[in-house]
Order: structure tokens, then sequence, then C-alpha cells
């Protein structure tokens, strides 16, 4: 049977065995190479109060939450859009 990708999903190299991390849409435990992270901000204070902070000169601390999904709920959430065959060889460089 012939082969999808050479990487066989996965990013980890010559690395060995990898951790793994919980899915944060159905729990499932992914490989941390092969699982998609998602990386965002977010503030604690309302977007209208904090525009009016801003014109005032003052600084909005943000967190950073980071979630991580296994393939099929990153398609599923739009994280990832699935390519052609052809350009599944190609790396895009994101992450």
């Amino acid at each position: 049977m012939g082969k999808k990708r050479k990487s066989g999903g996965r990013s980890k190299g010559k690395a060995g065995k990898t951790g793994t991390v919980q899915c944060s849409k159905c729990g499932r435990i992914v490989p941390a190479d092969k699982a998609k992270k998602y990386t965002k901000r977010v503030s604690t204070v309302e977007p209208q109060l904090a525009r009016e902070l801003r014109q005032q000169g003052s600084y909005i601390q943000t967190r950073r939450i980071t979630s991580y999904y296994c393939v099929s709920c990153a398609v599923h959430a739009g994280r990832v859009q699935i390519r052609q065959a052809s350009e599944r060889k190609t790396t895009t460089g994101r992450r």
C-alpha cells in the first residue's frame, strides 16, 4: 500500500518517542509533534473599556492561551485546511 506522507504526519524526525498532549476539543491523546498548536491572546478587559484605556495611553495586559488539536478536530474547527495531494509534498512554513 502506498504511503500518503513521507513524515507519516509527524514532525519528530529521528527524535524517538515524543511527549503527548490532550486535544482541547475532543480530549484525544495525541503525540505532541503531530498535534496542531493554536495560540491566541485574550484580554480580561471588555473591548469598549480597553479601547478607552488605550486612548488614554495605558497598557492592557493579555494572557496567552495555547490549545492543542488533533488533526481531525483542527480540520473541523478550521484551524488547518486540507491540501491537494500535489501541495502536500511542499511545506507552507506556517505553524
